[in-house]
Order: structure tokens, then sequence, then C-alpha cells
């Protein structure tokens, strides 16, 4: 393929070889791979050092990955109504550099700030005012009709998000959800000329809290490649077990919440105390429980001694009867079942349209998991499990989950019997970025896939740092599964998705 660059997970090439398309060429190119069974990784437009403005796309079909670009004008046809895939992607575009997709069937802005650009604000927002007004909710129009408002404050203490449901008694219609209430711009933090390297992988595993490993190691993965850095293979090792204990911890601690909202309380409790234990398990490698400041370019930033392997095995080994116990209790009660079952259903041909990602594509029957499909560290000597038996209900997602605890219980001491000598990389480190590069890097986080983009200039310096959380695509998956549900499912839907809102508000 002439337009399509192929390249390799993590690898750094030069952004000369980058093919630079003409707009209908690039437009054409990239749908064909998205309508026959290709998804989007990333879609950004970023400036060049000339001030033209480009566009970048990285796109996966089955276990390949192809990047290509174009220039882009103050607008361009939309690609969102040939393949829906793009509808996210082009709104934050829309948004970032005030370039309008013209025809684009649901233009809105995705976060409230103002474009990079300095060009007028095409959503129609007084940002000198500081009114955040003009988002035109979609309105179900009819006598019985009513619509509910939730957020963006809510009662408990999750991050602000607006949710808008159109109903017509208990039954939704429609759900439309808003966010980017706290735009804290990240990608900005990590573009900022003069910022110390060294201070880059503290921003990146604070991009969400609980995805703190799966960030950082993403970002770790893509500044050694561009700076020409070796990871030895025991640090690959304590890197798989921190993302491993991490995957542990969240599907453990949503069980327990899926539980408690079906007022099924002795699994909630049990699964609450349980992703403590594993919580603490992280805090043995990293010395707090989110793992922050392990994983650094180069490898990880403390010693994991013969000690701390020990406790892993020993509180693994604990623990692995109880939680098999514990899930089929939850999993086998008739009451459980009735909530779970046919609730939030997402077939796949929705989730495919839409390019879900994580648990929540496999639950409906999508295959991909990064693991398996672009093994970084030590994925390659280990087995990863495929879901197979999944309708995209509550249930399936549960179980999904379930399956990958279960595996991943069994992954982490098939890694501790291998040798682990891995030295504590210096922190904080002294190297380079490649000039006029450009490298991707993905990973399967506990929600889905993770990737990170950087494009550097002709000094090395970070030209445009792109990040996409896998909540950037399941969030209109999780409107998708209210459709024709009763409202009062919508916390049972909400909690067996559990998307991130600091991830999806860069």
């Amino acid at each position: 393929m002439d337009n399509l660059l192929q390249i390799q997970n993590g690898q750094a090439v030069s952004r000369a070889d980058i093919p630079d398309l003409d707009f209908p060429l690039f437009q054409q190119t990239v749908l064909d791979v998205t309508r026959h069974s290709g998804f989007v990784v990333q879609f950004f437009a970023y400036e060049d050092e000339q001030s033209t403005l480009k566009l970048i796309a990285v796109l996966r079909s089955g276990q390949m990955l192809y990047v290509t670009g174009c220039s882009l004008a103050d607008e361009y046809p939309s690609f969102t109504p040939h393949c829906e895939k793009f509808h996210m992607f082009e709104r934050e575009i829309a948004e970032q550099f005030g370039v309008r997709p013209t025809d684009h069937p649901w233009l809105k802005m995705v976060r409230y700030h103002e474009n990079c650009r300095g060009k007028e604000d095409i959503f129609g927002n007084d940002y000198s005012q500081d009114i955040p007004g003009n988002y035109p909710y979609f309105t179900v129009d009819g006598e019985a009709i009513h619509e509910v408002a939730v957020g963006p404050v809510h009662a408990g203490i999750i991050e602000p998000g607006h949710f808008r449901f159109q109903c017509a008694g208990e039954k939704v219609f429609s759900l439309e959800i808003q966010l980017g209430y706290q735009h804290r711009g990240a990608e900005k933090l990590l573009e900022q000329a003069g910022q110390p390297l060294n201070r880059l992988p503290v921003i990146a595993e604070s991009i969400a809290g609980d995805t703190a490993i799966g960030h950082s190691l993403c970002h770790s993965q893509a500044i050694e490649a561009l700076a020409g850095l070796t990871v030895n293979d025991g640090a690959k090792i304590v890197r798989t077990i921190a993302l491993e204990l991490e995957r542990i911890a969240n599907h453990i601690g949503d069980l327990g919440a899926l539980s408690g909202d079906v007022a099924f309380n002795p699994p909630m409790a049990y699964f609450g105390r349980i992703r403590g234990e594993f919580l603490n398990l992280t805090l043995t490698m990293a010395g707090n429980r989110f793992g922050k400041g392990l994983v650094r370019p180069g490898g990880i930033a403390f010693p994991v001694l013969a000690e701390h392997r020990q406790i892993l095995r020993n509180k693994i080994a604990d623990e692995t009867p109880g939680i098999a116990h514990v899930c089929e209790l939850l999993f086998s009660a008739h009451t459980v079942l009735a909530r779970f079952e046919q609730t939030g259903t997402v077939p796949r041909h929705i989730a495919e349209k839409l390019g879900l990602v994580g648990y929540a594509g496999r639950a409906s029957g999508l295959p991909y998991d990064a693991r398996i499909t672009f093994p970084t560290e030590a994925y390659n000597q280990v087995t990863i499990n495929n879901n197979k038996k999944t309708v995209g209900d509550v249930f399936s997602r549960a179980s999904v989950r379930r399956e990958e605890v279960k595996r991943s219980l069994q992954i982490i001491p098939e890694l501790l019997a291998k040798e682990i000598n891995a030295e504590p990389v210096a922190v904080p480190a002294s190297y380079s970025l490649a000039p006029d590069s450009f490298v991707v890097t993905i990973n399967e986080a506990w929600r889905g896939e993770v990737s990170h983009c950087l494009l550097t200039d002709k000094d090395g310096s970070i030209l445009r740092y792109k990040i996409k959380d896998p909540s950037f695509h399941n969030w209109t998956g999780l409107a998708m599964s209210l459709r024709n549900q009763g409202i009062s499912d919508f916390p049972l839907c909400n909690k067996s998705f559990n998307l991130s809102y600091c991830g999806f508000d860069l």
C-alpha cells in the first residue's frame, strides 16, 4: 500500500517517511481501511514548523498498523457519514483547531476550551465571557416525552459529567453524554516548550489515576523508542506484572460495585476487601497503591527484590480460591442474572461501527486485545484468554472481567517464576529525543487500548503529543446501551462500562 506506511508498535520512524497525500486520496485511503474491518487508533491534527495544519491517521487492520497523513484546510468533507468510527475524533479536531468537518452529523464540542489556532470558535461559544452555552442537546418531541438531566455535579465523589435522558415513562429513547468540564490541558503540558523530559512521566501517569501503569507504560515506550533506550528482560517482566495487578484491582473493584448495584451485598463487601489487597501488592512493588513512580523510560525506578516477589506469590495463592468462590456466588445468583442478562446490550454490529475497545468491545464479540495483537513487554511469553461467547449485555461485560481476572491470576505467577534481574534506572534520567521523528505506542490497559503518539521537530523537541484513552471510544457505547432500557438500569449499565472522565478530559 503506497499510500500507507506500515509501522510497528513502539517503532520510531522518520516523519519524512509518513505519506503526505492530497486530501481526496487521504480520505479514500483511510476509509478503504476502516470500512473493511479496520479501526482507528489515532486521528488528530497538528501544526508543523511552517504552521501548516497536518492530519495524521494511525489505523489498525488485523495485526497490522499503518500511518498516513495529509495537509488540512479550514474545512474538509467529514469522514463520519461514511464511517462512524471517526465521529468523536473529528469533533475533537474541530474544537482543538477550529477546522470544520462539513456534513458531520453530530458536530458538537467535546471539551469546553478555546482552540489552539486562535480562530473563531465554530460552536458559537463566547470564551471571553467564559460562557459554555450553545450545546445543542438532542431532543425527542411528543406530549408523553420527558427529559431527565443528571450532573455535572453528582451526589457521590465521581468527576463531573452531564447525562441527558429523553424518556417516555421509564423507557429511555436517547441518552446524550457531555463531558469535559475539567479540561486540564494534559497534552499541552506534555508539549510545553522547555519542559524537562524527566517531568513528563509524572504528567503521563496522572492522565487517569486508575490507569497510572497503562499510561506511564505507553509514555515510557514512546520515549524509549525516540531516545534509543533499551529495557532489560527483568524490567519488562516487572512492568507486565504491574499492568496485570492494575487490571485485577480494577476489575475486582467493579465486580463488587456491580454487586452493590443489584443489592447483593456479600460479594460487594468481599470484592471491596480484595481490591485493597491487590492495591497493596502494587504498593509492595512501587511504594504506592496506584503504581505511580514505578515505570520510567528505560525500565523501572524501584528494585523488585526476591522478598517482594515472594509476597506477591503468597498473596495470589491465598486469594485466588476465594475470588473464584465469590465469582461463582455472584454469577449463579438468579436475582443477579435477572438484572445482568439482556440489560444494556450493545450488539456486535454497533460495537464494530463505533470502534469499541477493551472488555466493552470483547463483550460485544470483538476479539481485539492489544496484548495478543501488538504484544509489548513480556506478553509474548504468556497466553492471554480469548472471550468468545458474549452478547454485549451487562452480564457479558461482567463475565469478560471475571475471565480476565482469572487469567491475570495465572499470568503473574508464571512471570514470577522467571528470572528477574532488573536494576532500577536513574531518575531523573538524561536522554534526548530523535529529531523529525514519529512514534505510536499501544498497550491493553484494564479498560482497553491506550495509545500515545509523539512527533518531534528538527531539534528533537516534542511537536505534538497525542493521548488516546480507551474511554474516548467507549462513552458512545454506554449511550447506545441505554437505548430502550429502563432509566433505573442506568447505574448498572454505567458501572458495567466504568469509563474514565479524566482520561477523556485531556
